[in-house]
Order: structure tokens, then sequence, then C-alpha cells
């Protein structure tokens, strides 16, 4: 430990050499310096220090930052004068901006739901019962995250969203059986007590309610088995679905009754089985139309919807394929390089032209820049590379305008290349492939030249595919270098070891610690290094002694060559292997089919040699892997759900028409993804997952009722059996099926996208971007399958369900109770 102060430092004695003292000042120079610098960094076009936080695993963003931001408070009243604190990004906005969008989503959904149940019911009371359903299962859910320590964050609050048109359904067919069971016994001569009635209500649809509420349950763990990122961002959104629907049972079982019991009081002058107007209405409408057509030629029905299927299924590969969907950050990150090797003191030069030509941009507010990376950095790359952050404001043009503009006027730089996305995307990229980019196509192989020049080839193949003209090879390249070579025979004559040798060159060359010099609480590092007018010159190093085995001093040039060479900047290895990597930040739509077409080219215009070979990552590779897990955890799931679904029916006739019912989801989910989206991607298998269950459970609802009828009410089978039981189903059918829907408009219709307008700006709603897809899906999957399912499902049973209907109700299988 030693003092700051020069003078001191320099008198410190550190060798006695024939009863001779030696300082330090006497053999060296004592000065104050820095670490040679791998990087700088700018804040709004003023040099600065840019300071990362990063969080550790468990921690409250939102929580933290206010406390990151008391302590930047006070380190900004003890900074000097000229100091200035501020902030270049801060995580905490986008997750505000999307906590506050859900919100307004749940809060916009429970109102269109209470909309839509008051239309139907026209009844105060009976809508309020109704509506417990949904603070109370949601409630429940919130409670259960808290049980089982896990965060309300936008993806738990998307699932609640997603969720919340659908807590409601057990509570309607319960409230609607009940009250038309009322109204029955009222208009009896000796009605019976009212408590009896709602307990046999509620027990005439317990069955279907549960087998529906565990279907839908089932339909979403396939979520549960993704991996990796994709698993981080949809399994919250399943397990919110699941807890609430489970809730949901539960209350439509125990709370509703109780409710009815309290508030529901059909007089007997009111009995006559009066429903709402709109009610009324759509009875009379699909008994005339849809129905009719149904009984008197269920074969043209169901090739009515067979057609419709072909043309959905029809309209699935033209559509584009991406991983996920994009962030609507608040914040832009730019990746500019220039060419390696550049010094710098050039890339700084380069880096404050680009950022002028950014901060030039009216809605651009800050920028911050890093060029290379900190002197202990994690982030391992050349001075040649530089990151911008940069940050807008409110008001302006849209964020599509913007960043088209921003890619304008960097490209007025000579000699640079950039590529935007977002941090998120930068994050996503680095833990799917390590690069920071969507996707990356690594070539691997022995020999660097021959790596780079493969690499180089795919770049320039990349730049042609529209989308990907953002491909960008690795910063690898070969660069000046003074060569110290060493001739180990000389070296063996004057008695140097290699390792020695080295070991010395690069302590007077790179620099090497020797002691740690204390001021306080400050710790600084004490160098051992050659002056830079010896470094910097071949002819002083030749001259140089070194020192041998014998103790004798020679001059270098006697045992080593040193010449002007080239070599890498930089070695990367992945797996053990040499590896050079292409990254692109797609501007495309298609991802899948960009790649597939890439794939294409380089397998026809590349000749990889023996030895070297090609490994595409990053979201494509990842979305492959997703789709392929959803897939075979969905056929699983299918299975159990006909194994359930045939003790429920007990005859496979009925097990495969609720099956068959469910492509009737897919005809809209497809259609309406066509119109606004125009593109496929996790999110959207995962909007089809969740609305497969609802399409599933309007058949097990139909069904079990048409059952109950032939079992319980003395109907046969037979057209008017069918008529009743379908317009007994339709206000339940239709209420929940429009809940569900209404529920999720906020989150298809904020988004910005329009029908047949795919270029529209779609930045107004950051933190729906994962759930748009999903909604949109769940919309147009319901809109088909309520009302291809209200002809279809009465035109399949009644064409082929006679005999398995008969049987079920010999046989008193669960549906027929």
């Amino acid at each position: 430990a030693m003092t700051t102060d020069l003078d001191e430092i320099g008198d410190t004695v550190v060798r006695h050499e024939n009863d001779r003292a030696v300082r330090i000042k006497d053999v060296a120079t004592v000065a104050w310096g820095i670490e040679p610098m791998r990087g700088d960094a700018a804040a709004n076009g003023h040099p600065g220090v840019i300071l990362s936080v990063k969080k550790s695993p468990g921690f409250d963003t939102l929580d933290l930052t206010v406390r990151v931001e008391d302590a930047l408070e006070q380190l900004q009243a003890a900074a000097p004068e000229g100091v200035l604190v501020t902030q270049v990004y801060r995580q905490a906005d986008f997750i505000d901006v999307s906590i506050t969008n859900l919100q307004e989503a749940i809060r916009d959904g429970a109102i269109m739901v209470a909309i839509i149940l008051f239309l139907f019911i026209l009844s105060l009371r009976t809508t309020f019962i109704t509506l417990t359903a949904i603070p109370l299962s949601l409630g429940i859910a919130v409670g259960v995250f808290n049980l089982f320590d896990l965060s309300i964050n936008s993806m738990t609050l998307g699932g609640l969203a997603v969720a919340i048109g659908m807590v409601v359904d057990d509570a309607i067919v319960d409230v609607e059986n009940v009250l038309r069971r009322l109204k029955e016994n009222a208009s009896r001569g000796n009605p019976v007590p009212k408590l009896e009635v709602i307990a046999r209500a509620s027990g005439e649809v317990r069955g279907s309610i549960l087998y529906a509420t565990v279907l839908i349950i089932l339909v979403f763990l396939p979520l549960l088995a993704l991996s990796g990122v994709e698993g981080k961002l949809f399994a919250p959104i399943a397990i919110a679905t699941i807890v609430s629907m489970a809730a949901s049972f539960v209350v439509s079982l125990t709370v509703i009754p109780v409710l009815a019991s309290f508030l529901l009081k059909p007089k007997a002058e009111k009995n006559e089985h009066k429903d709402g107007f709109l009610a009324n209405g759509m009875k009379w409408l699909l008994r005339n139309t849809w129905l009719r057509l149904a009984l008197n030629q269920p074969f043209v029905v169901m090739a009515i919807a067979g057609v419709l299927l072909a043309l959905a299924l029809s309209l699935y590969p033209q559509m584009g394929n991406n991983f996920l969907p994009s962030f609507r950050e608040p914040t832009a990150l730019v990746a500019m390089t220039t060419t390696p090797g550049t010094s710098l003191q050039q890339t700084n030069e380069i880096s404050k032209a680009a950022e002028k030509l950014l901060l030039s941009i009216p809605e651009v507010e800050r920028v911050g820049r890093r060029v290379g990376r900190a002197e202990r950095g994690d982030h391992v790359v050349p001075i040649s590379t530089v990151e911008f952050d940069v940050e807008f404001n409110e008001h302006g043009r849209p964020r599509t305008e913007i960043l088209d503009d921003m890619r304008g006027k960097l490209r007025e730089l000579p000699g640079t290349f950039s590529a935007l996305s977002g941090p998120l995307a930068d994050r996503i990229g680095h833990m799917l492939s390590g690069v920071s980019a969507p996707v990356a196509i690594k070539i691997y192989g022995p020999d660097l030249g021959e790596i780079r020049r493969l690499g180089t080839e795919i770049q320039n193949i990349a730049r042609e595919i529209p989308g990907f003209e953002e491909a960008r090879g690795e910063q690898q390249a070969p660069i000046p270098q003074l060569r110290i070579e060493i001739d180990r025979q000389r070296a063996l004559a004057y008695g140097v070891t290699p390792g020695d040798l080295n070991a010395e060159l690069a302590t007077l060359l790179g620099g090497q610690v020797v002691a740690e010099v204390y001021e306080g609480q400050k710790i600084f590092d004490l160098v051992v290094r050659l002056p830079e007018e010896w470094r910097e010159s071949p002819e002083r190093l030749a001259n140089m002694y070194i020192d041998t085995k014998n103790g004798q001093r020679i001059p270098l040039k006697f045992v080593a060559n040193l010449r002007q060479g080239t070599g890498p900047n930089t070695i990367l290895r992945e797996n053990t292997q040499r590896r050079f990597t292409v990254s692109i930040t797609p501007t495309t739509q298609d991802l899948v089919a960009s790649i597939e077409r890439l794939q294409d080219e380089i397998a026809k215009r590349v000749n990889v040699p023996e030895g070297y070979f090609i490994s595409y990552e990053g979201e494509y590779q990842a979305q492959k892997d997703a789709s392929q897990r959803i897939a075979f955890m969905s056929v699983i799931v299918l299975l159990i759900i006909a194994f359930l679904l045939y003790s429920f029916f007990r005859t496979p006739v009925f097990t495969l028409q609720v099956l068959f019912d469910i492509p009737l989801a897919l005809i809209g989910g497809i259609i309406l993804t066509r119109l606004t989206l125009n593109n496929i991607s996790i999110a959207t298998l995962v909007g089809f997952i969740a609305v497969a269950g609802i399409a599933a459970r309007n058949s097990i609802m139909m069904i079990s009722h048409y059952l109950h009828l032939m079992r319980h009410e003395g109907e046969g089978f037979s057209n008017e059996m069918i008529i009743r039981g379908t317009q007994e189903r339709l206000v339940p059918v239709l209420m929940t099926g429009l809940s569900a829907g209404f529920a999720l408009l906020p989150l298809v219709f904020n988004m910005g996208f329009v029908p047949g307008l795919h270029d529209s700006d779609p930045t107004t709603a950051p933190g729906k971007e994962i759930l748009n897809p999903v909604a949109i899906v769940i919309v147009g999957g319901l809109v088909t399958s309520t009302f291809l399912g209200l002809g279809v499902t009465p035109a399949v049973f009644w064409a082929f369900g006679r005999k398995a209907a008969e049987k079920a109700v010999r046989e008193q299988a669960p549906a027929t109770h």
C-alpha cells in the first residue's frame, strides 16, 4: 500500500545494490495515466461515462428503479461542478406503459362484458350475479400468484386480460339455467321450494361445466412445456388463464347459486318464458334460417363448413412466419460498425457525426453512445463497434417513419454499417444465439481466413434477399501488427527461454500490475510499462536489452525477428470450434420464408469445404423448436381430451363430434389474422390453442343439453327436441362467445392495425404486442365457432347421433344428467 503522492512513490526503495538504495524514480518515470482504453462513451453529444445497472433475479424492477434514481440524485448532489447525471435508458418506462395499457384493457374488457350480459338478460340483478365471477375469479388468481410467489407482470396481467371474458362463462351457464328453472317453477300450480329448484338447476349443468372447464385448462397445458424465451413469455399467460378458469368453476357452483337464492325472485305473473328482445330476436332468426337449414339439409351445412375450412387452411401458408411480434419500446438501439482496425479516436469522430444526425430528427430526445467496451466489461466487442441508445419524445410521426428516417440518415456516413432494433430484441437475440441480433448464421471451421471468406460470401447473399439488407458480418479481419518472432536456435545459444521472453515482453509492452496504491477507500493500480516512444518504435524495441539465464543482458534482436505483418483482430470460439458469425436484423414480416430462401441460396452458391459447417440460430430456430413442441404437446392433450370426452358421453360419436367442431374456430382465427397481421408467430399459435378450448366447450354444452332433454324432459330424438335444445342453449352460447370476444376487443383494436392496412403505426399500445395476435385469433375464432357451431352441431347430431344418443341415455352417461 502506498500514498498517491507521486514524489513519495518515486522515493520508494525497490532494491539495494552495493550498499546503495535504488529508488523507483532512479529507474522509471512515475506519472498518472489511464488504463488502455478499449472504448468510450457519450450522452447527448457530451463526453461521459455510461453506467449500466443490472437487476438481480427475483427483485421488482419498478421498486428497484425508484431506489436507483434516489441514489443517482444523491450522486448528482455530490458531483463536481459541470458534471451532469442523466438517464439514457430506463426499462421502467416500458414496464409502466405496458402495465397501464393492460390494466386499461382489463377494465375496458369488464365493461364490455357487463354491457353484453345486460343486453341479453335485461336484468340488473342477474347481470350483477354473473359479473361477480370476474372480481372473485381474478382475485383468487392473484391470491394464488401471491401464494406461489409469482409476480404480477405484463404477462400475468395479459393472461388475466385474455381470461376476463371467459371467467363469466361458467356463471352465465349456471345463472341462465337457474333463472329458466325458477321461471318454470313459478308458473306451476304447486311450485317447489326455491332452494330445491336452484340446487337441481345447478346440478343439471355441473357436469358439463366441469368437463368444459377442465378442457380449457387442458388446452393451455402445452404452453407450460415451452422453454427458453417463449416459455418465460407464455407460461405466465397459461398459468393466469388456468387459475382463473379453475376459480370461475368454483365460484359458479358456490357463490353464484347463493346470490341467485337471495336476488332472483321471478313472480308468477311474469313467467311466460319471456327473454329480452335481443334474445327473442336471435332465437326467432336462428330457428327460421340457419337451424332450419341444418335440420333439413344437414350435409349442406357440413359442406359449407368444410369449404370455409379449406379456404382458411389455404390462407395459412400465404402468411409470414415470425418467432415473436415486434416489441413497441420507447427506445431504439442502433448498432453501427466501421472497418476493423479503426482507431478509437477515429471511431469516436464517426460516432459523433452519427449522433448529430440522430439528434437532428425532431422526435429524438436523447442519445447515448457506447464505443467499444468498458475496460473490465464482459461485452467483448472491438473498438470499431458503436451502440446508440435512442430515446424518443411523446409527439411526432409514427414510429415506423422515424425509424426509416434514422436508417436514411445513418446511410449518409461512408464506411459504416448500421442495424436498428430495440433493447428487448437485442437481449432476446443474445439469449437465443449469443449475438445481438434476431438471426445468427454461424460458420465453424479450423482456418480463420476460410471461415471469414465463407461468412463474407453468406453476408453478400443475405443482403440480396428483401428484408435481410441489414445482414452484417462479424468484426473479424486482418489488421496491421508488429510481429516479434523468436528464433529458437539463437535463443537456446544465449540461454533465453521463449516462455520467459514472452512474459518479459508482455510486461514491458502491455504492462503489469506490481502493486496497489491507496487513497482513502480508492484503489489505484501501480503498473510497470515501457514509455510510449519505446513501444511505438520497432528500432528501439530491437535494441532493447533483455535478461538471459546466465544474468547477462542482450539486445532483443539477437534472439528475435521484428517485422510488420497482419493478424486477426479477434479470434472467437464456440464449442471448441473457431467461428465467424453473420448477424441479421430482419425488416421482413416473414422470417421463416426468408431464412428458408437464404438456406436454399447458400446451398446452391456456397461451396463449404470438408471440416467446415454452417449453423442457423436465433429466432428462426427458436420458432421452429417452439412450434414443434407445441404441436407435440397438443397431440398429447387432444388424446387426453378424447378420453375425457368418451368418459363423459360414453360413445365415440359425440367425442369425435366435439373434436371435429374445433376446426370451426380455426376458420375465423386464420381469416382475421390474414386480414390484420398477415403473420403467424408463436403468439398466434397460443391463440389457436385458447380458441380451440372455447369451441369445444360450446359443443359440449349443446350436446349434453340434447341428451338431458331426452333423459329428463321426456323428449325423443326428433327435430323438435333439437330445435328446443338449441334455442335453450342459444342465449348462454351467444353470451359466453360474445363476452369472451368483446372482452378482447381492447387488445385487438388498440394496436393501430386496421383490416387490410398492414403498414399502419403499431406503436400505440406497448405491452400488448404479445397479446394482440392471441386476441385476434380468439376473436376471429369465436365468430366462426359460435355461429357455424349453432348450425353444424345440430346438423351432425341429427345426421349421425340417433343411436349414440339412445345409447348414452340408456347407459345414463354423465352427459345426460
